[in-house]
This record gives C-alpha cells, structure tokens and sequence, in this order.
C-alpha cells in the first residue's frame, strides 16, 4: 500500500513525470486505503473535507481521518482538531491537538 499511496500522491500534484491527474489519484488512495495504509486515509479525509476533485462530503471525509487517527495518524488527528474547532466544539478540538502532539 505503500507504493500505491505514493503514486497516487505523485497523480495529485504531477509529480514525477506524471500528468496530474486527481481521479487517478484518488482510485490509487482508495485501493491504499483498503489495504490500511493511513496516509491514504489522510489523503481521501483531505480530498472528501474539502471537495477536492470529488464531491465535499464532510462526513466522509471525518470517516478517514477517524480510522488515520485511532490507528495513531497524527497529522488525521489534529484534522479532526480542526473540524471540530470550526463546528464550535473548541473543548474537543483542543484535545485532538492535544493527542496528535504527543
């Protein structure tokens, strides 16, 4: 999944002599997902949080990075931070940045 989660990273931004390519790359995401690779998780959290290439679907977003920071993903945990800072839970988000810090 490794490998996976990386060439979708380089269809993302165009990387590595691919053409830039953000369905390509959020295919390769979801396979990497699938298999359990946490940064893919990240990924598809940023993509579906802010309607990246695909259609904005918050919830879904929140879904992965949920996965990404139960299993230790710092950077998905203080995603989930953030969200819950701009819904007004500011006690909530406080301790996801808390968590992701350690």
């Amino acid at each position: 999944p490794v490998a996976t989660e990386f060439l979708a990273y380089a269809y993302y931004d165009g990387d590595h002599g691919l053409q830039q390519d953000i369905p390509r790359a959020y295919e390769l995401w979801t396979e990497a997902a699938r298999l359990g690779d946490l940064k893919a998780h990240f990924h598809l959290g940023c993509i579906y949080d802010e309607g990246d290439g695909v259609e904005q679907d918050v919830a879904r977003g929140v879904r992965h990075f949920q996965y990404a920071a139960m299993q230790g993903h710092p950077d998905s945990r203080f995603e989930l931070g953030c969200i819950e800072y701009d819904s007004g839970n500011h006690e909530l988000a406080v301790r996801h940045w808390m968590i992701s810090a350690k």
